[in-house]
């Protein structure tokens, strides 16, 4: 795909964008000239190493905007400062709900508020950005929203239940944003579209301690390790890149995807084929 400046002009925020599968689409928007805003719950280092390699990756303008996710009025505040700084021209074109978290709880320990924060970040957050974006982009005849779900939002797994409940609210919500926003713009214009992606298991810092235990046991074999963290779910039994999802994220961004809508995307190593 060729992604030589294919996105100048148009802004894309990306949340919890500052590291990890976040990091890696911003990148990605980056280098087809898009303005970057990034966002996330981060230190000052982090911040400016993000900015830096936005820079690197071509975009001709990046900001840091920070915001709790838990808080609609700082959801508010964000999209509003997201606005003034493309020139009060509505917000993003291109909208991407990145920012998660996850915990590990048999059903019977969930707590009330282990639930509410988990569906709060991964689903409502979500939902809010959504509904500020959404009415501009309509009015433009351009938008894409892309949330980043998770194989669990298309199957479940033991002791996650606040997790999969969310990923899976994520995906019904987008298939009603795509129905409603479907009509929105034109072939040419690139339309409105919300689609979901799926990753399975992603090689970012969140799984190395996994991957250095199992390799620890195998005789300090990285790839052995890897091999048997994903035996039971992911059957070609090899990572995934951040920079995939990355990709996929910036192709569906271009005008050739304006009827992909409503979908949810896996990058699973066959793990919903089963």
């Amino acid at each position: 795909m060729n992604t030589q400046a294919f996105l100048n002009g148009r802004t894309a925020l990306i949340t919890g964008s500052v590291q990890g599968i976040g990091l890696a689409i911003a990148t990605a928007m980056a280098t087809a000239g898009a303005r970057v805003a990034l966002h996330g719950l981060a230190t000052p280092e982090q911040v400016e190493s993000a900015i830096e390699i936005m820079r690197q990756a071509g975009a001709p303008d990046v900001r840091f905007f920070p915001g709790d996710l838990r808080d609609a009025a700082a959801i508010t505040g964000l999209m509003t400062a997201v606005s003034q700084w493309t020139g009060g021209q509505g917000g993003p074109d291109i909208l991407i709900n990145n920012a998660g978290i996850q915990k590990t709880v048999s059903f019977s320990e969930i707590t009330d508020d282990i639930w509410t924060d988990l569906i709060t970040v991964n689903l409502t957050g979500a939902f809010r950005t959504m509904r500020l974006a959404l009415p501009q982009m309509a009015r433009r005849g351009y938008g894409r929203v892309i949330n980043i779900a998770s194989v669990h939002g298309l199957v479940a797994s033991t002791d996650k239940g606040p997790y999969v409940a969310a990923k899976h609210g994520l995906i019904g919500l987008s298939k009603v944003a795509a129905l409603e926003y479907a009509r929105a713009g034109t072939r040419d214009g690139g339309g409105v579209t919300v689609n979901c992606i799926c990753p399975g298991w992603t090689e970012t810092a969140l799984i190395e301690p996994q991957i250095r235990s199992r390799a620890a046991s195998l005789g300090g074999d990285r790839a052995a390790g890897i091999a048997s963290l994903l035996a039971d779910k992911q059957p070609t039994q090899r990572l995934s890149a951040p920079s995939e999802i990355g990709l996929l994220s910036l192709w569906l961004t271009s005008p050739l995807a304006h009827n992909i809508t409503g979908t949810a995307i896996p990058i699973d190593g066959g793990w919903t084929a089963r």
